[in-house]
């Protein structure tokens, strides 16, 4: 890549990251941050245009999943019964993504797939859902790379490839190889394994 890249770079261990996300999450930004399994990239999933920006960035568009910021936040936005939403729990946390009919309004709707449904996850490392928590606002939760491409881990690697399109990169270290999440869909009461 040429062009000199321009975004923030800041610790995951520093105090003024989760602040600083949350600033360009509301100001429409892209930001990558680490989860249990991969890099993710986040975007504030009720703004059209930063979800434009980002189907831009990797090439595609179609439904992304978020992060919640814990299960009362999943509860909230989920359009099942309370007897259904027991069963959901135990699929939620962790490398899990779990995909639910969502009440209008949630995100938008260009992220929702045709039935009206919405992968979600709660990842066990706390910093999607804890920008989840401050900034108020559903977090898009997808791998770092252009579409059909390997998903990229290693923070010098994301800032070399995306320096020039993200605005902040917070550097976790370099995470294992992961295939990312396990994807269910729940489905008039049956999971349904999207992705193993």
């Amino acid at each position: 890549m040429n062009a000199t890249p321009f975004c923030v770079r800041m610790s995951l261990a520093d105090p003024d990251t989760l602040p600083k996300a949350c600033q360009i999450i509301a100001q429409g930004g892209i930001v990558v941050y680490p989860t249990d399994t991969l890099y993710g990239l986040g975007v504030d999933a009720t703004n059209e245009a930063a979800v434009a920006r980002l189907n831009e960035l990797k090439g595609r568009t179609g439904p992304i999943s978020v992060i919640a910021a814990d299960l009362d936040m999943v509860r909230a936005w989920a359009s099942i019964t309370q007897a259904e939403m027991e069963k959901v729990i135990p699929y939620l946390g962790g490398a899990t993504t779990v995909i639910l009919p969502v009440k209008p309004g949630v995100v938008t709707e260009t992220i929702l797939s045709d039935d009206g449904c919405l992968g979600i996850r709660i990842p066990a490392q706390p910093f999607g859902p804890d920008l989840v928590k401050q900034s108020g606002r559903p977090i898009t939760t997808t791998s770092v790379n252009r579409t059909g491409r390997e998903p990229l881990n290693d923070p010098d690697q994301i800032y070399e490839e995306f320096g020039t399109e993200i605005d902040l990169l917070i550097d976790g270290g370099t995470l294992p190889k992961s295939r990312g999440s396990k994807i269910y869909k729940y489905h008039k009461g049956k999971f349904i394994i999207i992705r193993p």
